[in-house]
């Protein structure tokens, strides 16, 4: 018989399906693929390399597959995996943070549009979101060929056809602009930005992040292979305080046409200059979210231009 854990991870999200450990079992029976992923660690216990992508991306496609009813699901060679339960707790806070403004009720179906900011390659948010909660989504990036492969997904995917739309944003510079035509009204906006300075500070947190995961065997690490990531997927200049102090001055062009403005901050010192930001654009209500990402600690901040009454009175129904 084989030695199982069943310890719970309290740090995720108490609507998190992946709380528990990964029934391989079960994953291996949705996706085959795994089984040669799959090993028994020091400790008797069933896992896989989170240092090769390879596994990362079976256990997601096994994952979505099991959980979310994504039949079918890839990324391209050397782009970001991203860890579905980290994901996952992203969406289920957004749906605490509007359920604030319903009456204590999560607003679930299309009444709810989404735009994922730098949705990647993988289109995980607008996938998450709208398999846990009905959600419709817009997702964008900068990328034309993760904006490429998102569309073979929804395309393989057909319950996901009308649920998701994207968008190339084809100025570098901007987030939302040529994204918010004047008609649109989102519900919200989500992002996880780019938090390196530069392509040098990104690689070293990679190498980190790879020791960290086979200490024995960090000499023998190759970081470009572990761990895709393109380079607008991992930093930009001036890394996470620039990127998203450009966001909020944005959101303040568009401010009746979005109910939350959110991001992910992971480094915490940031938050004093982006409260800063925040204060001079004048955003009504701000709100810190803490929640867990993996082996660390981030939060999200939201923020809304809408005063309590505007907020109570947004239409999930006709949104």
């Amino acid at each position: 018989m084989k030695p199982t854990d069943n310890s719970e991870k309290n740090n995720l999200h108490p609507r998190n399906l992946h709380r528990s450990r990964y029934d391989f079992e079960l994953l291996i029976a949705n996706c085959p693929e795994l089984k040669a992923q799959v090993a028994v660690n020091n400790h008797g216990i069933e896992t896989i390399d989170f240092s090769n992508p390879l596994s990362v991306k079976l256990l997601n496609k096994a994952l979505l597959k099991t959980y979310y009813d994504i039949q079918n699901w890839d990324i391209p060679k050397n782009y970001l995996c991203p860890p579905i339960p980290g994901r996952t707790d992203y969406i289920h806070y957004l749906a605490d943070l509007l359920a604030e403004t319903n009456n204590g009720t999560i607003p679930q179906g299309s009444s709810v549009l989404g735009l994922d900011v730098g949705t990647g390659s993988n289109c995980i948010y607008p996938i998450l979101g709208n398999a846990v909660y009905g959600w419709d989504f817009v997702g964008t990036d900068i990328d034309r060929k993760a904006i490429e492969n998102c569309s073979k997904i929804i395309e393989a995917n057909p319950k996901l056809i009308e649920a998701i739309s994207l968008q190339q944003q084809t100025e570098s510079r901007f987030i939302f602009k040529n994204i918010i035509t004047p008609e649109d009204r989102f519900t919200f906006t989500m992002c996880n930005p780019p938090f390196h300075a530069s392509a040098e500070e990104a690689n070293k947190s990679t190498v980190r992040k790879v020791s960290n995961l086979n200490p024995k065997d960090k000499k023998k690490v190759n970081p470009v292979l572990n761990f895709g990531g393109q380079n607008a997927e991992l930093w930009c200049d001036g890394g996470e305080l620039r990127f998203i102090t450009q966001m909020i001055y944005e959101s303040a062009k568009y401010a009746t046409q979005c109910l939350w403005f959110t991001t992910l901050v992971s480094k915490r010192d940031n938050l004093y200059s982006i409260y800063k930001t925040l204060n001079k654009v004048n955003a009504v209500d701000i709100k810190t979210i803490d929640m867990a990402q993996g082996q660390k600690t981030s939060r999200i901040v939201a923020w809304t231009f809408l005063s309590e009454n505007q907020q109570k009175a947004w239409n999930f129904e006709n949104a």
